[in-house]
């Protein structure tokens, strides 16, 4: 059975080991399972023969925590945990939240704010000589200047704050392999900009060739014009095999270098990196602790695949593991569900078989693979483009024969479908199936609105194809004899959203019969295209101005709408009602209200939507923590 890797001076010298050549530094507890990006790299650099040591959520009030290792033969890697430190701590009100599902018993306050950036300083005040890398989530999506929402300003990039040597973006197996090796030879971090994947400060002579400027930070944080412009720059570089190398002048005058993104790792190599000997567990000191809440759910689960071209303007995926999907190889994944069905605390339920979007697993379209992705659309909205592969027979296949292993009693799908994707492909074998075997009573979907200019803001489809797909899962579900629920996820006050296309949303779930238990303010964290519409009141690609929503009043009006039918909620959506002139939904939406004379219906406006039972018992939502690549809350 693997080891554990040392998390102490103590277990370091229990193998006899005198160093370590590298200390891999996490907010999260120390959790050795392929959902974890400390447990890949570290498992990484231990497979190279390198002797690596944990330190998981070092003591941030001090730089001797730093020593616990005694000094790095070669560098320091640092990463904030699996969500952005500031999503971690606070909700989209600002508001400090009182669990951390990955700190031992879910206890908050075992990381700091803006963890990465802290950490690398104390990294630096602990032994000044040894080489700092930073990377995981929070340095992918603060790597260019960027606004930051907890503080309402813009910020330079983090490299500009935290002193580290060179920064990582996206998957890291590729750059840490090969900054590992060039550390192992010699070679300091200033002679290893030519990295792809990898950002540098320097001078102005050491700008790489053929790259191109975006607005530097003096600029960005004094013109949004400028920032949105910035913005668009920065997403048309994406791409590994058409993006330039990326250039912004910051804060301290130095110059910000993005390389061109790594090539993602192709299906010989993730699976080689998902066969590595991953305890799939947290470390036994968090036992007594209480163990830690994420791996709840992911520890019997399977990522099969990475990236997304579904593209959401709200989603960091695209800037962190891009729009280009790869995926495993069968006998991989099915290799490592004999490894859960061997594990003693296996029940017989396969949790997911997913990643970013489960059921993705070709790339997009032929093209891509030699013209890279195109800057100009996405894949799938607002409509589909003619070349996109559309095939889930693969995915079939290995959801069938992992149903077949010994010990297996249910395979579910929990981190979602494109259903729009799904809808495209004639053969409905795979949609028959899911709702046969793969569904745990209520199916995750994203709508996330209906009015048509929200969802063009952010880069979903048009509710008609939503329309088609909840009608069709609901005719499977019957012939399938089951009783089985569609929970949509909505999010309110996204930029572009008006408080009459709130309204619209509540019409239209009353409509269809849907009561969102839950539903999301739209949190503008950093990187996204979509908080960059929420900072500059500008789509960056057509730089035309939108409306947004930032007044905690008209916030709770537009979140209120989404949960009309909640009768805390009545004065909120009579209120949004009024403001919008649509009174005569009061007797649709607030039916539980006696009419008053003032709300009769306006003169001029049919009202054609049929009244609702008062009776629509939903199940409760089950929790689920998704800890893979949209770490984040930061996901669809």
């Amino acid at each position: 059975m693997a080891e554990f890797l040392p998390v102490n001076g103590e277990e370091m010298r229990a193998r006899d080991w005198q160093y370590c050549d590298f200390v891999v530094v996490s907010g999260d507890a120390y959790v050795d399972h392929p959902s974890f990006g400390c447990a890949i790299i570290s498992r990484l650099l231990e497979s190279m023969g390198f002797r690596v040591g944990i330190l998981s959520q070092p003591d941030f009030r001090t730089a001797d925590s730093f020593k616990e290792f005694g000094r790095p033969r070669y560098a320091f890697l640092v990463g904030s945990g699996n969500v952005d430190s500031m999503v971690a701590h606070y909700s989209v009100a600002k508001v400090r939240r009182n669990v951390d599902e990955y700190s031992p018993g879910g206890r908050p306050g075992k990381r700091p704010d803006r963890a990465a950036t802290v950490y690398c300083n104390l990294a630096k005040q602990a032994y000044p000589e040894v080489p700092v890398v930073v990377g995981g989530l929070e340095a992918s999506l603060r790597r260019f200047a960027h606004y930051d929402y907890w503080d309402d300003t813009v910020m330079p990039s983090i490299l500009d704050d935290c002193g580290a040597d060179l920064l990582t973006f996206g998957m890291g197996e590729h750059q840490t392999r090969l900054i590992a090796e060039r550390l192992a030879k010699g070679e300091a971090p200033a002679a290893m900009h030519d990295i792809p994947g990898t950002c540098y400060l320097t001078d102005s002579f050491g700008l790489p060739e053929g790259y191109i400027e975006c607005a530097g930070f003096n600029k960005v944080s004094a013109d949004k014009v400028a920032y949105a412009k910035a913005c668009r720059i920065q997403m048309d570089n994406q791409d590994p095999l058409t993006g330039k190398p990326v250039v912004q002048k910051q804060k301290s005058g130095k110059y910000l270098v993005q390389n061109k993104p790594s090539m993602p790792l192709y299906r010989p190599e993730l699976d080689s990196v998902y066969a590595l000997p991953f305890t799939r567990t947290y470390h036994p000191m968090y036992e007594a602790m209480g163990g830690i809440p994420a791996i709840e759910e992911v520890g019997f689960s399977i990522a099969q695949n990475r990236g997304c071209f579904g593209g959401c303007n709200f989603c960091a995926i695209t800037l962190h593991q891009g729009r280009r999907v790869t995926s495993r190889s069968a006998d991989s994944i099915l290799e490592e569900g004999k490894r859960i069905t061997e594990s003693p605390n296996f029940k017989g339920y396969i949790h997911d078989v997913g990643g970013p979007t489960a059921d993705f697993r070709l790339p997009s379209c032929k093209e891509q693979m030699k013209n890279g992705m195109c800057a100009d659309r996405k894949c799938l909205a607002p409509t589909p483009c003619p070349k996109l592969l559309v095939d889930h027979k693969e995915y079939v296949s290995i959801l069938r024969r992992l149903r077949e292993l010994p010990g297996v009693k249910k395979v579910f799908i929990r981190s979602g479908i494109r259903y729009d994707y799904l809808m495209l492909d004639k053969d409905e074998t795979f949609f028959k199936e899911l709702i046969e075997h793969h569904v745990s009573g209520q199916l995750k979907v994203a709508p996330e609105h209906c009015a048509p200019t929200t969802l063009k803001y952010m880069g979903k489809p048009n509710v008609e194809v939503f329309n088609r797909f909840v009608k069709r899962f609901y005719q499977l579900t019957k012939s399938a004899g089951k009783k089985q629920y569609l929970v949509p996820y909505l999010m309110s006050s996204h930029p572009g959203s008006t408080l009459k296309d709130a309204v619209e949303l509540a019409e239209w779930l009353q409509k269809n019969k849907m009561r969102p238990e839950q539903v999301q303010d739209f949190y503008p964290t950093p990187g996204t295209v979509s908080t960059c519409m929420f900072y500059t009141g500008l789509d960056p690609y057509t730089m035309k101005p939108l409306y947004v929503a930032k007044t905690s009043e008209e916030k709770a009006l537009q979140r209120a709408l989404l949960q009309y039918f909640d009768p805390r909620n009545k004065e909120k959506v009579r209120k949004a009602l009024a403001m919008t002139g649509r009174t005569d939904l009061l007797p649709i939406l607030l039916p539980y209200e006696k009419r008053q004379p003032a709300e009769r219906q306006q003169p001029g406006r049919k009202n054609t939507a049929k009244p609702v039972k008062q009776n629509n018992p939903r199940e409760k939502q089950n929790k689920w923590h998704n800890v893979k690549s949209r770490a984040n809350a930061n996901k669809k």
